[in-house]
């Protein structure tokens, strides 16, 4: 092969970006909160962040790659797939390290559960059963939410409690939003909008977690745990889901439907972020 082609190859996009473009705000969120919270800068975050990203970005070469070792993608893949693991591993393993040995060492107890949820998820790939599988991409999102704890703690935070408040928050408007996406794309290939019986029954999960969360996030907000403006995010990711139900998606491109999720899910963090910059 030129090298121009090989090149190509190696660097094509498919190989070190994820394809799910709403998945970047279930760690870039928890992350902004989390220092939002402590409302003071410390330079290791930079580093936490790189760790961070370099653990995203690692899934995708990393699932392509098993692939193409049992069969599911071209053996001319393996190669390209195995050196972008090799940068991301190396930037992942290089800046965690250097946060430990600065003295960060509880981010190693954040590690354990990141490691298994990534080694359940090449399973499936390599029994061809990852797809459709909401529940691993619920228990992803707890994963990816320890962002916020890890960077609480990165930036000095002292409050014992408050990480896993913020921890906790995160997962669940992850959980909420992801089921809400499955809910929006089992109805995006019917030919007309279902009766409003069955769009509330299929809309169920969606909205009691949806409801649940506004009600946890406002009842914290009363007592001074969270600020007012988070409760407000938590409503206003409520309103959309009734929306969703009341104006269902029908033929819309699965594209739209996630983009319109990201852009809900960062309203949800700017409302939040901005109510713990207010405090004080």
């Amino acid at each position: 092969m030129p090298t121009g082609l090989r090149l190509q190859a190696v660097v094509g996009r498919h190989f070190f970006l994820p394809q799910e473009h709403g998945a970047w705000i279930w760690w870039i969120g928890p992350l902004l909160l989390g220092l939002a919270a402590v409302r003071r800068w410390s330079p290791d975050v930079a580093w936490l962040g790189l760790s961070l990203l370099a653990g995203f970005l690692l899934r995708q070469p990393a699932t392509i790659l098993v692939k193409a070792r049992v069969g599911r993608r071209p053996k001319s893949d393996a190669g390209p797939a195995a050196a972008w693991v090799g940068v991301y591993a190396t930037l992942l393993l290089g800046t965690f390290a250097l946060l430990v040995t600065r003295g960060h060492t509880r981010l190693a107890g954040l590690a354990i559960p990141g490691i298994a949820v990534f080694a359940w998820h090449m399973a499936l790939v390599a029994r061809r059963e990852e797809r459709g599988q909401m529940g691993v991409e619920l228990v992803g999102a707890g994963v990816l939410a320890l962002a916020a704890p890890a960077a609480y703690w990165v930036a000095a935070g002292t409050d014992p409690f408050l990480p896993w408040l913020l921890w906790g928050l995160c997962w669940l408007q992850s959980a909420a939003s992801i089921v809400l996406v499955y809910y929006r794309l089992s109805l995006r290939k019917m030919e007309a909008a279902p009766p409003s019986a069955m769009r509330l029954r299929l809309s169920r999960r969606s909205l009691t977690y949806h409801g649940f969360n506004a009600a946890i996030a406002v009842l914290l907000a009363a007592v001074g745990r969270i600020p007012w403006l988070m409760a407000a995010g938590f409503a206003l990711m409520l309103v959309d889901a009734i929306d969703g139900v009341a104006r269902p998606p029908i033929g819309v491109r699965p594209t739209r439907i996630g983009l319109r999720q990201l852009l809900a899910s960062s309203l949800f963090v700017l409302l939040a972020a901005a109510g713990f910059l207010s405090i004080g």
